[in-house]
């Protein structure tokens, strides 16, 4: 979305991007709002996180907060229009809800254990995951549960893509990132957003390949994609799948225990 508030910027600085500079208030939700300066700027722009968490503004470099705050009131409309879809497709953790598992609804079963291990396992009516823990806890168990499965998996997907590439990776590290799914550091450090294990393993196993890929194409040129499909030769199916669906994973809220407390 391009909304326009002109202002040419003298010679172009360095893009930054500040912590959240404020909070905008929309139907009773305070989003904060992360202010990114860029020195080629020429109008504000603004983007929703997935899952609705916070507000991205992109401004000249310079410009008054006063001058945003007023932008954001004059679109407000759209953030709500915006944010109430987010919330209307929002999951939130709860006990005979689900949660996918390697792209595998599993109904979610509360023990009513305070000790125990999260466990998969198959009844009548389908998949389930058994969680014991205290009622309040139900949301960071399940993703406690699913982090452990995607370092799992994804270890073992990398390791195998780093020999074929030739190339050895220094760390894997999990996040709950929003804005990209993964990520390569100069140095080897490979990050991935263990939200991905609720995906196919055909997409767990694209994420794996595309970021191990960086380790030798440090860019997404043809040679990248290139050894990105030999890796993963169904590179092109994963990628259609997280534009489809990839906003849903990042819609459930592990933070929340069916009545919707935080």
């Amino acid at each position: 979305m391009n909304l326009h508030f002109r202002k040419k910027p003298a010679d172009p600085p360095a893009t930054r991007q500040n912590a959240p500079a404020m909070c905008f208030e929309v139907d009773g939700i305070a989003l904060p709002v992360v202010i990114r300066e860029h020195g080629r700027a020429r109008r504000l722009t603004l983007r929703m996180d997935p899952g609705g968490k916070a507000l991205r503004v992109t401004a000249p470099v310079g410009l008054a907060s006063s001058d945003i705050r007023s932008f954001l009131v004059r679109h407000r409309a759209w953030i709500a229009v915006r944010l109430s879809r987010y919330r209307d497709h929002c999951f939130a953790i709860r006990d005979g809800g689900s949660v996918p598992i390697r792209g595998v609804e599993h109904r979610i079963v509360a023990s009513g254990r305070l000790r125990g291990l999260s466990e998969p396992g198959l009844e009548d009516d389908g998949p389930v995951l058994t969680v014991g823990g205290a009622p309040d806890r139900l949301g960071r168990r399940v993703a406690d549960y699913l982090k452990k499965q995607a370092e799992g998996d994804l270890k073992q997907l990398v390791e195998c893509h780093a020999e074929c590439v030739g190339k050895p990776y220094r760390s894997i590290r999990l996040k709950d990132t929003r804005s990209r799914w993964g990520s390569c550091s100069a140095q080897g450090n490979l990050s991935f957003s263990w939200r991905i294990v609720m995906a196919p393993p055909h997409v767990i196993d694209y994420l794996a390949a595309h970021e191990t890929a960086h380790l030798k194409e440090m860019n997404h040129g043809p040679r990248f994609w290139s050894l990105c499909h030999s890796l993963c030769p169904q590179t092109d199916e994963a990628r259609a799948w997280l534009k489809s669906h990839g906003s849903r994973l990042q819609a459930y809220d592990f933070t929340m225990n069916g009545a919707g407390q935080a």
